[in-house]
């Protein structure tokens, strides 16, 4: 990867990238759709990032369809993929961590202490390892978003981001991954949570300002549900992610919750200045 990227750097050919974990769906290829003009060949990486999960979660028994990938990418037109080892981007003796400190302690953080050390330090890996000039990234993993926006101004990093909107399905959840580990049931039961967003949203067009009221209205939508936790429910700052107690002209509503033992994560924006629209497929 790294001579072959030379080499693209040496006839002056921009690389755009896609990171992922694989078992692409229809958000990660919009995202390859994203590049599109913005460089002149387009890569994804696929790689369970190992260092970003934590003791007791689905490493292991995280969904790898490789062969289906490649077909997807063939298809929109990519022109690498780019899928390592765990020894290739961690051999022996690794010990070099990026971590972006502040935005990476409020919300996911709370509950994934290493995650975002682990996103950041293998989004930089990659970014070294492609020389892209470009690179998309999902707004569903809002947090994860910032964190790597952050770490590149910071670190001055010369590569152009691009975030790309949640992808949902047809009922408003938002496409992921781990969507794949949900029954029947348990999907039956996933799709109120962008009930609970929309229904914020709502609350906010109407002119209610007090976040705690609107978090309150979210928690008696999804606490009744069965087999529901809702690990984290926050309304902050888009762009520093600290609690916010008014909606202002707009602030970012964040959650985690677990439907029985997988555990999905959705944000939207909330406020007057926020040129959100309805989530498609949810009434409320």
């Amino acid at each position: 990867m790294s001579a072959y990227a030379s080499e693209l750097q040496r006839q002056g050919i921009r690389l755009g990238l896609v990171p992922t974990m694989g078992c692409l769906h229809e958000g990660h290829l919009s995202l390859l759709r994203l590049l599109n003009g913005k460089c002149d060949q387009k890569a994804v990486s696929i790689f369970v990032n190992p260092i970003q999960f934590g003791k007791g979660e689905d490493l292991d028994k995280y969904p790898r369809e490789e062969d289906r990938d490649l077909d997807l990418l063939s298809r929109e037109g990519c022109n690498l993929a780019f899928i390592p080892h765990a020894e290739e981007m961690y051999p022996s003796g690794f010990q070099t961590y990026v971590e972006v400190e502040e935005l990476s302690k409020p919300l996911c953080g709370q509950f994934r202490p290493d995650h975002f050390r682990g996103v950041s330090t293998v989004v930089n890996r990659l970014f070294n390892l492609t020389r892209c000039t470009v690179a998309a990234f999902g707004l569903k993993d809002y947090q994860q978003a910032r964190v790597i926006e952050r770490m590149v101004e910071d670190l001055n990093i010369p590569v152009e981001l691009v975030f790309g909107e949640i992808i949902r399905e047809s009922d408003g959840l938002a496409m992921s991954t781990r969507n794949a580990y949900l029954n029947a049931d348990a999907r039956e039961t996933a799709k109120y949570i962008p009930k609970a967003l929309e229904w914020a949203r709502s609350q906010a067009e109407k002119g209610i300002t007090d976040c705690s009221l609107i978090l309150d209205g979210m928690l008696m939508i999804l606490n009744p549900l069965p087999n529901v936790k809702v690990q984290y429910l926050s309304a902050v700052d888009p762009w520093t992610l600290q609690s916010r107690d008014e909606v202002g002209e707009s602030i970012q509503i964040l959650l985690a919750v677990f439907v029985g033992k997988v555990r999905l994560i959705d944000n939207i924006r909330i406020g007057p200045g926020s040129g959100t629209k309805p989530i498609e497929g949810v009434i409320v």
